[in-house]
């Protein structure tokens, strides 16, 4: 079984027990989080739109932390102007504990 969850603007596909990193959520460590069905497939088949909004997905927050640092160089050629910065993405990393119906 699995389901589509939108988060932050953003599809993901999800199953139970998996450990998905969203963009970052204001929730803390351990908090239970629920997430908006877009679409559900499981042995009965595939429902999406208010056949899915029956449904809920809910995740533990595990961690609030920060990816690894790009590095963003710009430059223009012959003109001796470069401009270094680096970003580093924070994130939530969800653990999905259930997909069930309302």
């Amino acid at each position: 079984m699995y389901a589509i969850i939108e988060n932050g603007g953003k599809q993901y596909k999800v199953e139970k027990d998996q450990v998905v990193k969203f963009e970052k959520i204001k929730a803390n460590v351990g908090d239970k989080v629920e997430f908006e069905v877009l679409l559900v497939s499981d042995e009965n088949g595939v429902k999406v739109g208010s056949d899915a909004k029956s449904f809920k997905v809910v995740g533990e927050v595990l961690e609030q932390s920060k990816l690894k640092k790009i590095i963003v160089f710009k430059y223009k050629a012959k003109k001796n102007e470069r401009k270094k910065q680096g970003h580093r993405q924070p994130f939530t990393a969800v653990k999905i504990e259930s997909i069930s119906a309302n």
